[in-house]
């Protein structure tokens, strides 16, 4: 059989299965993504993706989160698990999760594995307990009993309703993620989540408040993707693991060798040290065209996962020469590239405003980095990001 017929049977058999269960409120099981399928037989497995439950509005319509590109492209089939909001309890909804999950196995698939988002990891973990066909779980900011800032303390209960879930999965690999600044988040999870785990003897991944990655919805940007997409599809990929699953992410912590650059930056012939006692705001009081030590730079992502720096090369008579760079995105459709820039220090801050071009903003922080702030020239769009000061000779030892 063709991998063609292979994908469109495959599909079609997703799209029946729901209609087969019949909750009014369900939509089905559709794919992820638009590229094919590729079926049981071509496929290391099936990833299962549901979505959070919203008050007001359709989580349905919300895009697949990034990450799972990642799976994609280490040849899992991918597909989402989409209702209304109108009857999506975690009781119905991880019944029929849980009959898809055993379908999904019965039907060939040698991996199953669910992965959720809020709501959506309840859903997953509760499947998880009660279908034994689920060889993974991967559930991301979970939470189904509210936020902190609601008049009833039930948010509590997205920690005290966790860890019975977790204890009670039955042979499933459950990987967590909890962030910082999550308002449906009662604090302390990880550290409990993480005992538990370890008591069933069973691989598991705990990743608790990383760097970087803020808010309830983190795990949809294009940075958790650059972060931790290898992590999750090494830990999808880890069958037999019975022991605690160590992430270590190294993107975003130094200027990778997508980041294009000029020649100019790269040489190791450049002199890279800069004065370790100065401040930014020090580095540009000067009206001599130099700044201390060469040239000076900072360096972050954004969260759509792109990755950006800033190196200032001079500050002369009140204007500012520095080159700004970003990485390619996320889905390959805009390379990486830089620009030389001319600025000026207004109130403190480096502003970057010329004529015909995206206005770009860095304030100082106590910390010695920057606040970056990317307005676009029509004025429709924003993009902020927190850069550190790096030894610009770092940016001839880029890996």
């Amino acid at each position: 059989m063709t991998r063609q017929w292979v994908s469109m049977l495959a599909g079609l058999a997703l799209g029946l299965a729901l209609a087969l269960a019949g909750p009014a409120w369900a939509i089905g099981f559709d794919p992820a993504f638009t590229t094919p399928l590729l079926g049981p037989e071509a496929a290391k497995g099936i990833v299962v993706w549901s979505h959070g439950r919203s008050r007001d509005a359709e989580d349905s319509e919300a895009a697949t989160p990034p990450y799972l590109t990642a799976l994609r492209a280490d040849r899992w089939d991918v597909i989402r698990f989409d209702r209304l909001r109108e009857g999506d309890t975690l009781a119905a909804s991880s019944r029929v999760l849980a009959g898809e999950a055993a379908r999904l196995k019965q039907g060939g698939y040698r991996r199953v594995a669910l992965a959720g988002q809020s709501f959506g990891g309840f859903l997953s973990l509760i499947a998880a307990d009660e279908s034994d066909a689920v060889d993974a779980v991967i559930a991301t900011a979970p939470a189904a009993y509210g936020r902190f800032d609601d008049i009833s303390d039930r948010w509590r209960l997205n920690a005290i309703r966790l860890y019975p879930l977790i204890e009670a999965v039955k042979r499933a690999r459950v990987m967590l993620f909890f962030f910082h600044g999550d308002d449906f988040d009662p604090g302390g999870r990880g550290e409990h989540a993480r005992a538990i785990l370890a008591r069933r003897g069973l691989g598991f991944a705990v990743i608790d408040q990383p760097s970087y990655l803020i808010g309830h919805g983190a795990a949809s940007s294009g940075a958790f993707l650059r972060r931790f997409g290898p992590c999750v599809r090494d830990f999808a990929d880890s069958d037999g693991l019975s022991h605690e699953f160590t992430c270590t992410p190294s993107w975003g912590s130094a200027p990778s060798a997508e980041l294009s650059l000029p020649p100019e930056l790269t040489s190791p012939l450049k002199p890279a040290a800069f004065a370790p006692a100065g401040s930014s705001e020090a580095a540009v009081e000067g009206d001599d065209g130099a700044l201390p030590g060469g040239v000076e730079a900072w360096y972050g992502f954004y969260p759509n996962g792109r990755e950006v720096l800033l190196a200032i090369e001079s500050h002369a008579n009140g204007v500012l020469r520095a080159v700004y760079a970003i990485g390619p995105s996320i889905d390959g459709r805009f390379p990486a590239k830089w620009a030389r820039r001319r600025g000026h220090v207004v109130d403190g801050e480096f502003v970057f405003d010329e004529p015909g071009k995206n206005a770009l903003r860095f304030r100082p922080r106590p910390d010695r980095g920057l606040a970056a702030t990317w307005i676009a020239q029509n004025g429709n769009g924003t993009l902020s990001a927190v850069l550190w000061r790096i030894d610009p000779g770092e940016l001839a030892r880029r890996d």
